[in-house]
Parts: C-alpha cells; sequence; structure tokens
C-alpha cells in the first residue's frame, strides 16, 4: 500500500518536476536576448555641476593618441544628458577642460579643489585616472588581447572634504574577450574603438540608471 502511495507521489511529481524546467529554460532564454535596470552606484551629480578630467601618463598617450581626448568627450556627454537619472545641472565642455590641461601642464599637480575652481567653480570633479591601456599582451603582436583598466573618482568640491574622493571605483574591460583573434581578422581601429567604448560604457554607467543584459560581455 506504501509503496503504491509513493509510486503515485513520484507520478505526480515528474511533470511538475519537468513543467519547472521547462520554465526555468525559458526564463534562460529570455534573458540571454534581454536586459534589465540597473541603478546608479553614485548619485552624487544630481543637481550638481561637473567636469570629466582624464589623466594618463605619456606611454599610453604616446601608444595611443587621441585616447584621452575621445574618453574626455565621451564620458562627458553621457553624463551630461538631461534625461539621466539622477540628472546633473551643467558641465564644463571636454574642449574647455582639455584646453586648460594644455595652458597649465602642472594641472595634476593642483589639489582638487583648486583645479575645479580653475575650471569655472564646479561642484563635482570626476577624475578619471588609467592605470592600463593596452591591445596586446607585450612581445605578442599577433594576437589581440586589448586590456583597459582606470580608476574613477568623485570630488565633492562643496563637502567639507573638498580635497579627498568621495567615490572612488576601478574598472576594467578587455576585448575581444577570446582567443584567436588576430590583425588578420580585426583592424587594429576595430580593437581600439570597441576597448575605449567599452570602457566609456563601464565609467558612465556608474553615474545614472542603465539597462544592462543579464549577462554582459564586460
Amino acid at each position: 500500500m506504501h509503496a503504491l502511495l509513493r509510486s503515485g507521489a513520484v507520478l505526480i511529481m515528474l511533470p511538475l518536476v519537468a513543467g519547472c524546467q521547462l520554465v526555468g529554460g525559458m526564463v534562460e532564454n529570455y534573458r540571454k536576448d534581454s536586459t534589465h535596470k540597473v541603478e546608479a552606484e553614485y548619485i552624487g551629480l544630481a543637481g550638481k555641476s561637473f567636469a570629466v578630467v582624464v589623466q594618463a601618463d605619456r606611454a599610453i598617450q604616446g601608444e595611443h593618441p587621441g585616447l584621452v581626448e575621445f574618453l574626455s568627450s565621451r564620458i562627458a556627454d553621457r553624463l551630461a544628458d538631461p534625461a539621466n537619472s539622477p540628472a546633473a545641472a551643467g558641465f564644463v565642455s571636454p574642449a574647455d577642460v582639455a584646453s586648460y590641461q594644455a595652458r597649465n601642464p602642472s594641472w595634476a599637480g593642483k589639489a582638487p579643489s583648486e583645479l575645479a575652481k580653475d575650471l569655472g567653480g564646479v561642484s563635482r570633479l570626476v577624475m578619471i585616472e588609467m592605470i592600463e591601456y593596452r591591445l596586446n599582451e607585450p612581445g605578442n603582436p599577433y594576437e589581440w588581447d586589448g586590456v583597459a583598466a582606470a580608476t574613477v573618482s568623485v570630488v565633492e568640491v562643496d563637502s567639507p572634504a573638498p580635497d579627498e574622493p568621495s567615490f572612488s571605483r576601478t574598472m576594467t574591460v578587455k576585448f575581444p574577450g577570446k582567443k584567436g583573434f588576430g590583425p588578420d581578422q580585426m583592424s587594429r581601429q576595430t580593437v581600439t574603438s570597441a576597448l575605449a567604448g567599452r570602457l566609456v560604457d563601464r565609467v558612465s554607467w556608474l553615474f545614472y540608471a542603465h539597462e544592462e543584459p543579464y549577462y554582459p560581455e564586460y
């Protein structure tokens, strides 16, 4: 009798388990092609003016001319979008920041509060320090293995500690992220554009709510 009851219970459970597996598979398939909302990690740009300042050493700038200007422009434009949540109140144009840096070669040695004052008195400095930017493993020009890493810091100039970061994150992205791709499969321009674009995404997304894939590539 008990054996029959157990057998019956098993027979009942089998379609339930199969149904759960089917639903789970459908959810996974949905997620593979879908996105979900991710909130901002730092919301302190809300209603504030800001400037984006990118710093890279001479080796990175020499190997990748134009990288600093590209990152400054794209990230500032992203953060200045009035549709962002939260939204900033205003910003210093990347061209003006670049002009200031060119006129003041020793700008990197200034205190953040002094730098913010020089850049029009903004209340937030978004400072991006490039740690690494390379397209290949050193000594291996035959395979693309791009890595971009940067420390992103925000200084709140109107806070009690106007020269100390109130927020800091280190971001690392890679491209293509797979073996077997070299100059015959992808051009240098394709690799550096994709790598820089991924870094722009990851840095910018820290500051506003956005959509990300459930299973992001980077």
